[in-house]
């Protein structure tokens, strides 16, 4: 299939330098709506601040110019209605580049305000911006910023061709969301794009992306954030922010994923190839904090129009940043200005942009009163919820924030998704061997009903997942017990300290071929379970490949090969790669594996079998009273037809243990997966199954097992 680009001419390129005229003809301009606002007879700006007392407008002929073309002062008496600041320049055309200066009162100890004349700042409404000038020092440091300073771009967003494309109406039961970072999935030399670590290169992926059985993407922040944001002995390294937790610019793709200056297009291009193959995306959106940090934070766009309404300060000294993201500053979310942005730039990515859903970064920041003390219920959470515009998106919480408060189970709202870390944290004991873990693990598996059913919520509500991009990969995980974030500069502070992993006998890679066969073998076991539980998984980009980090557990900075994923391993791990899509599919041929509501263990009135059995080693008595048990199986029955469906074995003690299996009345259970298995042979197509014929299976040591019921016909 050809995923073509209607755009792609004016994508591939640089807009053309706009020559501005020496003087325009000004109008009073408009308050509404916010940002740029293009018409045939010119262009309207719009800035907001409370507490500004002179405002310019800076425009420059190209992103790059270190100098204005012209500057135009606004009149408080002509130009501000309200806390909104406008002119209308007559005859300006769409391509023109622009900046806003402003100056007030900066008593930042009293007042909370930083204004200063001599920062260029960027319109936080702005749709494109530029940042090939810019030094983030500069912006820290007393004087002039002009010629190091980023730029806005004013275009015409409504001109874009979508074809009739329209964010894509998936039910959250039938996600499977894939995680990955736009630049790191094309930029190694092995990904042969023609554009690597681009929006355009993604699209060049997309047959691989559909190979997988994926339904969303989900992408790591995707929004103009501040490459520059690293500590002082992680720049010395000439290492950079990578993963890109550094925003500034909320409605602006970020420039580093573009060929050219259309930032906009080229993400739309992208969205609407990926629609096309029938994929979702999910954007990593970052409103807890900004790339503009704490105290000796530069300035970049909010600190200099309205520092004291955009972020939370201290009330006895508001020259300091109350900090619940451990970032430097925190944004103060719940006052009504900052909630209007915050809601109006999600429904502008949707309607305009077309994406399908969003994770929201440390979201229980925005669950902050302007106190700094959490809220019940929240207003821009249940803004967000509520937004008639949002109804259909996806909307997922990592819920909690780096000052302790942690919301999993219980954050504002109904609809919210959440990072189920409780899930993560049983899988990864279970697998390396814990005991005890039996009766927890079954919680999880089956959607985690303690935490969401009594608050009539669903097993959707819980997104479970193994890794994620914070923390080791898969291999990983099964290769170090340490951390070895040496490389990052930090003198291995940084990163998770606890991240409850194994070896299996060796710390790092092993020539061993018994201990690169268990690696394997567990990683196939992590998958399988995953793929198995009721609830929405996540992939983490590259486990399925086996991707490793080698030992690096916080890869924030690591824009090279360390993190990049590496297209060679889609051959040298073939068979892992074949395991996951395999497991994808099973996952997606059986409706009993996402159901929209919770497994009961109850039969329907008339029928014969619950939604689900419990066993141990024999059937209907399951370990729950023995706190050294390592093995449990259940049985999935299919209310509708009154029938087995799945029947799956778990054992992760180190010796082989014989299983009973149901009665195969009314058909036959035939062999589906068998991690202990040898490549080739761990997972069988369902095609190439064959009946068993024995009442018992015998379940290897550290393994998953899963037959699956054939009716007769």
């Amino acid at each position: 299939m050809s995923y073509g680009k209607s755009n792609s001419e004016r994508n591939t390129k640089s807009a053309p330098a706009t020559l501005l005229q020496a003087n325009y003809q000004l109008r009073p301009g408009k308050r509404n709506p916010q940002g740029v606002h293009v018409t045939e007879e010119g262009i309207n700006f719009t800035i907001f601040s409370r507490h500004a007392v002179a405002v310019e407008l800076l425009l420059f002929n190209h992103h790059d110019a270190l100098q204005p073309a012209q500057v135009i002062r606004l009149n408080p008496e002509i130009n501000r209605t309200f806390f909104v600041w406008h002119i209308f320049v007559e005859g300006l055309k769409p391509g023109c580049w622009y900046n806003w200066r402003m100056d007030g009162n900066s008593d930042t100890e009293l007042s909370g305000l930083r204004f200063d004349r001599d920062k260029l700042l960027l319109d936080p409404w702005a749709r494109t911006v530029h940042d090939r000038l810019w030094q983030r020092q500069s912006a820290c440091l007393p004087g002039d910023n002009t010629a190091q300073s980023m730029r806005c771009l004013a275009s015409d967003e409504n001109t874009y061709d979508w074809q009739g494309d329209k964010p894509l109406l998936v039910a959250s039961e039938d996600m499977i969301i894939y995680e990955m970072h736009v630049g790191g999935f094309t930029r190694h030399s092995s990904a042969h794009v023609s554009h690597p670590g681009t929006f355009d290169a993604v699209i060049e992926k997309i047959p691989y992306l559909q190979s997988l059985g994926i339904s969303h993407i989900e992408l790591l922040p995707i929004m103009a954030f501040d490459e520059q944001d690293v500590p002082p002995t992680t720049a010395e390294l000439s290492l950079k922010n990578y993963w890109g937790y550094s925003t500034h610019s909320f409605y602006s793709p970020h420039p580093g994923y573009c060929i050219g200056t259309h930032a906009q297009n080229e993400f739309r291009d992208m969205v609407k190839a990926l629609h096309a193959a029938g994929i979702g995306v999910i954007l990593d959106v970052v409103f807890n904090h900004t790339a503009e940090g704490g105290e000796q934070g530069p300035t970049i766009n909010f600190k200099g129009m309205g520092n004291n309404v955009f972020y939370h300060l201290e009330s006895e000294n508001k020259r300091r940043y109350r900090d619940y993201t451990g970032c430097g500053n925190t944004v103060n979310a719940n006052h009504p200005i900052v909630a209007n942005f915050i809601i109006e730039c999600l429904e502008f990515w949707v309607n305009k942009m077309h994406v399908d859903g969003f994770r929201f970064d440390l979201a229980s920041a925005l669950a902050r009163g302007e106190d700094g003390q959490p809220l019940a219920n929240s207003p821009v959470l249940w803004g967000i919820e509520l937004s008639e515009r949002l109804a259909h998106t996806k909307l997922i919480a990592e819920a909690w924030d780096a000052a302790g408060l942690y919301q999993v189970g219980s954050f504002p709202g109904y609809r919210w998704a959440e990072w189920n870390g409780s899930y993560r944290d049983v899988l990864r004991r279970f697998i390396r061997g814990d005991k005890g873990l039996i009766g927890e693990l079954a919680t999880r598996i089956c959607g985690s009903s303690d935490f969401y059913q009594a608050q009539q919520r669903l097993p959707t509500n819980s997104i479970n997942f193994v890794t994620c991009h914070d923390g080791f990969t898969l291999l990983d995980l099964l290769s170090y017990e340490q951390k070895h974030n040496l490389a990052n500069g930090e003198d291995n502070r940084d990163g998770c300290n606890n991240s409850l992993s194994c070896n299996h006998g060796v710390e790092g890679s092993s020539s061993d071929p018994d201990i690169i066969s268990l690696r394997k073998q567990q990683a196939r076991n992590l998958m399988a379970i995953l793929l198995l539980s009721q609830g929405v998984p996540m992939i983490l980009s590259g486990d399925e490949v086996l991707r490793s980090q080698r030992g690096n557990n916080n890869g924030y900075c690591q824009d090279n090969e360390l993190t990049w994923f590496d297209w060679r391993l889609v051959e040298e791990n073939s068979d892992m790669l074949r395991f996951v899509r395999l497991m994808i599919a099973l996952r997606k041929r059986q409706p009993m594996l996402h159901r929209r509501r919770f497994l009961n263990g109850q039969a329907r009135p008339g029928q014969r079998l619950a939604d689900i059995d419990w066993h141990g080693k024999k059937l209907d008595t399951p370990p729950w009273d023995k706190p050294q048990a390592q093995y449990l199986a259940f049985t999935l029955n299919d209310p509708e037809k009154d029938h087995a469906v799945l029947h799956i074995m778990l054992n992760m003690s180190q010796k082989q243990t014989r299983m009973e299996i149901p009665d195969s009345t009314n058909g036959h259970w035939c062999l589906a997966v068998d991690t202990a298995r040898k490549a080739g042979r761990d997972i069988i197509p369902l095609e190439r199954q064959r009946a068993m014929k024995k009442p018992q299976y015998t379940v290897k040591g550290r393994s998953v097992v899963v037959l699956e019921f054939h009716p007769l016909s």
